[in-house]
């Protein structure tokens, strides 16, 4: 059994405790829906999807998923304890030095490469899905949004905009789901590279749709009008990962 201490956030559909396993005295981040009892049928198959997807990936920078189970009704199960924050707590709309955050970009690039590699597409990669340990690795959570690439019910709408508008390719916002693959993951890590680069995410509007918008019209400025300690190679990749044509994506 675990032990409940506290609630270290929500989001999405869950909200996730920091927890003790009683038997083996070891912390664990235990994550519940938070609809309980009163969860849709679809919101239980994609809680239960999150939990599948990401015990079947192995990589040290993706969070491990070590058991789960059920109670009174209320599906759980426990993954690795990160508790040094997320990179969006880190970043907090400073730009970081170019090298640390190649660094970092590449150890991302590289996990979601296994993630693909497995079929796996993550649809939600942004600073705030990337948790830090106390020396600073990153580890890859947040899986409720992922996608099969090859057979696997698809649990989301059809034609909706799903993940986080600043960080989201235009084929995503505009709901294209036939064409949505890895390359959406490789926007995201662009967008992602750009906010370290300069401070701020390449698109940000005063609301959601107005983002949208930025995103599926408009082209990126170039992060070294922002920042132009920016190299200009760093500048190109970037740029690159953020190309409106998904095929013109790395």
């Amino acid at each position: 059994g675990y032990l409940v201490e506290s609630e270290l956030g929500r989001g999405g559909m869950g909200v996730v405790y920091r927890a003790v396993h009683l038997r083996l005295g070891r912390c664990v981040a235990l994550k519940m829906l938070l609809a309980g009892q009163f969860a849709a049928p679809e919101q239980l198959a994609r809680f239960a999807r999150e939990a599948e997807v990401v015990a079947g990936l192995r990589h040290p920078n993706i969070v491990q998923v070590f058991d789960v189970g059920e109670f009174q009704g209320r599906p759980w199960f426990t993954m690795e304890l990160v508790e040094a924050g997320s990179l969006a707590q880190k970043l907090a709309g400073t730009p970081q030095p170019a090298r640390p955050a190649a660094a970092l970009l590449a150890t991302l690039a590289q996990a979601m490469q296994v993630a693909h590699a497995g079929g796996i597409v993550h649809r939600d990669l942004k600073p705030a899905n990337i948790l830090l340990t106390g020396d600073g690795e990153p580890k890859i959570s947040d899986f409720g949004l992922a996608r099969r690439l090859h057979g696997g019910a698809d649990l989301t709408a059809s034609g909706a905009a799903l993940g986080t508008p600043s960080y989201m390719a235009p084929e995503q916002a505009l709901g294209k789901e036939r064409v949505i693959g890895p390359a959406v993951d490789v926007y995201s890590l662009g967008a992602l590279f750009y906010e370290m680069l300069t401070g701020r995410p390449p698109f940000r509007g005063e609301t959601a749709a107005e983002t949208e918008r930025q995103v599926i019209f408009e082209g990126p400025g170039r992060p070294s009008r922002l920042n132009p300690k920016v190299p200009r190679g760093l500048e190109t990749i970037v740029l690159k990962c953020l190309h409106k044509d998904p095929a013109r994506r790395y």
